[in-house]
């Protein structure tokens, strides 16, 4: 019976996402770069060992278009994206750093975005440094999920160079991933959209200044299985 129910514990962490199973490393050499929305202040990318380095110009990710760049590969179907994030600069307040799912390279297009700040300052309905950003309908205006309290202790705190953030799909529910260690996993939020099976998945960057540029590191990215 004890062991019956310990099975039975397992599993309902490993489908709450608590707990992950085994986990693979992304082909590093597979991920293609794009600024989109034809941002001042062109990009790049720079492929290191366990990670990749973005520096990104761009005024935004949010209201009915974008300008940032983007790392990515294509994806089909469900998936579970993890990363490190072990720095990001901060040459603005809403510089923003975090995993993507984009239907299209076009500026308006339909995505969901989970990602971080450069630090715990107040924010907009938020005092912490993570927030979960989506667009239903392109060229729509964007929206996000904040935490439940945007006042006293963060919630979900960014804590450079140990700022995790994992996004998963399951069908048409996405739930955003907050953890201190990437082992144990909280989430911030899950959000039911209908999006395209195929999607352009990675890892977006936006400086929010126009006239300089932001870099974020990523390390440890991988898929969970």
């Amino acid at each position: 019976m004890i062991k019956k129910n310990i099975s039975f514990l397992l599993i309902l962490l490993l489908s709450a996402g608590m707990l992950v199973g085994k986990e693979k490393a992304v082909q590093l050499k597979k991920l293609k770069y794009t600024d989109i929305g034809n941002p001042a202040l062109a990009g790049s990318a720079e492929i290191m060992k366990d990670g990749i380095s973005i520096t990104a110009g761009g005024a935004d990710v949010w209201g009915i278009k974008d300008e940032f760049g983007f790392s990515y590969f294509e994806q089909t179907g469900d998936f579970d994206l993890v990363a490190r994030i072990e720095s990001l600069t901060a040459p603005h307040l809403y510089t923003k750093a975090g995993l993507m799912a984009r239907e299209q390279l076009s500026d308006n297009s339909r995505h969901i975005f989970f990602q971080v700040f450069p630090n715990n300052n107040l924010r907009n309905k938020n005092n912490g440094g993570y927030e979960f950003q989506y667009r239903v309908e392109q060229a729509g205006e964007m929206k996000a999920n904040y935490p439940a309290k945007f006042d006293g202790t963060p919630e979900f705190p960014v804590n450079y160079p140990n700022t995790w953030i994992r996004l998963k799909r399951a069908g048409n529910e996405f739930t955003g991933y907050f953890s201190a260690d990437g082992k144990s996993w909280i989430a911030f939020t899950a959000f039911s959209m209908e999006l395209s099976k195929k999607v352009y998945l990675g890892l977006a960057v936006t400086s929010h200044n126009t006239k300089e540029s932001a870099t974020a590191v990523f390390r440890n990215i991988s898929m969970f299985k």
